[in-house]
């Protein structure tokens, strides 16, 4: 389709905007779109060869971005118009699933997540450089949602109080053996080992995370309580007292879910405790996301998935003998999370560069965090952390997170320990 008529077609899909208002400039000519009534975002069209890029869906309005066709003060913004007015399509997309489905089927068919397949999706993200990731996140390094006590919390108090609100609901005691899927850079195995003086072993496919989590271990003073293994968890042996796995399942595919959670009960002892913490989408939505190369899939999460809770819930009762004895939202906490790794990711936009992360690389990891703050702003996405527990389990379940008065904050530093 030629830029002409992509440009008559965009423009017209846009004048169908139901909630909020999307201003689109184009040299000296200014579209107001949209009757108001909810976010409100500018535009600025750069090149007109974005118009044909951007009737590609999610993807076209990353790829457009990525190359620079088209610029806004206010990336999330942006996104949340338009997950604000997918919701109108949402209908036809779920009545056209059973006709898409036999072809997804299809396709899926002939593709595995093998280990070697997750190990090379794994690095696709997480081997980008650990230099990049501690650029963009805290001290601790946590590359998950952060549990805020109020709304100035520094994010580094914010991750520690996520840790501990980890530790408590898994009730960890020093004689525990705690398995944890999903490495990141050590920080949660490091809590645990420091707080409860627990053992942990903690599995990732990532070389560089785990060379640097090896790293962090011994300098907190607690490599004879943590043990990382480069360990699929379909590969992994043994029984442990408690498991945990921090937004991993994400990345496990669809296909796959009934052999994680079959594999989880398995390594669990008969009064084990498990905490899931997923990022999940809507019921209602789940086979669309199945269904759908989205730019998140194709750009960022090679071959994920999300889940959503309903799946989950069939997935513990169909393969395991766990039952849910606790589910917590905390997706507000995502969106402040995210706000904090842009921010950080665009103080460090002159380092990155002279780390060889040039252009079209920057702009895709602004999309990528834009897109997902404005995605849990607007409830697309959600993030909740479920409990489970083996059938001989017979302790206390903890109250949903509360956050600590002001004048009794929880403190870590009361326990010393170095996370660099």
């Amino acid at each position: 389709m030629n830029e002409r008529v992509a440009r008559t077609v965009v423009l017209a899909l846009l004048r169908q905007l139901r909630v909020g208002r999307l201003t689109v400039i184009e040299g000296s000519v200014r579209h107001e779109l949209g009757p108001g009534g909810g976010p409100s975002a500018v535009i600025e069209i750069r090149s007109p060869r974005s118009w044909p890029v951007l009737l590609r869906g999610s993807r076209g309005l990353a790829e457009s971005y990525m190359d620079g066709l088209w610029e806004s003060p206010d990336l999330p913004a942006v996104v949340r118009v338009a997950a604000r007015n997918i919701v109108f399509l949402d209908v036809l997309r779920r009545r056209m699933t059973p006709v898409r489905e036999p072809f997804q089927r299809a396709r899926a068919a002939f593709v595995r997540n093998t280990p070697t397949r997750s190990r090379r999706d794994i690095a696709a993200h997480y081997d980008l450089g650990n230099e990049l990731f501690e650029l963009m996140l805290d001290p601790t390094l946590t590359y998950s949602s952060a549990v805020f006590a109020t709304e100035d919390q520094p994010l580094e108090e914010a991750q520690r109080a996520k840790l501990e609100l980890i530790c408590s609901k898994l009730d960890l005691q020093p004689s525990d053996h705690l398995l944890e899927i999903g490495t990141g850079w050590g920080g949660l195995a490091i809590h645990a080992a420091v707080t409860r003086g627990c053992q942990v072993t903690t599995t990732t496919l990532s070389h560089e995370q785990r060379d640097l989590a090896v790293a962090r271990i011994e300098a907190a003073g607690v490599g004879d309580r943590v043990s990382v293994v480069m360990e699929d968890y379909r590969d992994l042996r043994g029984r442990y007292d408690k498991l945990v796995s921090i937004e991993m399942i994400e990345a496990v595919g669809w296909k796959d879910f009934p052999t994680f959670f079959r594999s989880c009960s398995e390594l669990l002892a008969d009064d084990g405790l498990m905490l899931l913490q997923a990022i999940v989408v809507d019921d209602r939505a789940y086979e669309v996301e199945k269904a759908s190369k989205t730019f998140i899939r194709t750009y960022v999460f090679p071959n994920g998935c999300l889940p959503s809770n309903a799946v989950i819930a069939r997935n513990v009762a169909r393969e395991t003998d766990m039952a849910a004895i606790g589910l917590e939202d905390l997706t507000p906490h995502y969106v402040r999370t995210l706000r904090h790794w842009r921010t950080n990711f665009e103080a460090a936009s002159a380092e990155l560069e002279t780390l060889g992360y040039d252009q079209r690389f920057r702009r895709l990891w602004r999309m990528y965090l834009a897109y997902c703050e404005a995605g849990f702003a607007e409830r697309r996405i959600s993030l909740t952390q479920t409990l489970l527990a083996k059938p001989a389990w017979r302790g206390m379940v903890h109250a949903a997170h509360e956050a600590p008065r002001a004048e009794e904050p929880w403190r870590l530093d009361m326990v010393e320990y170095d996370l660099r």
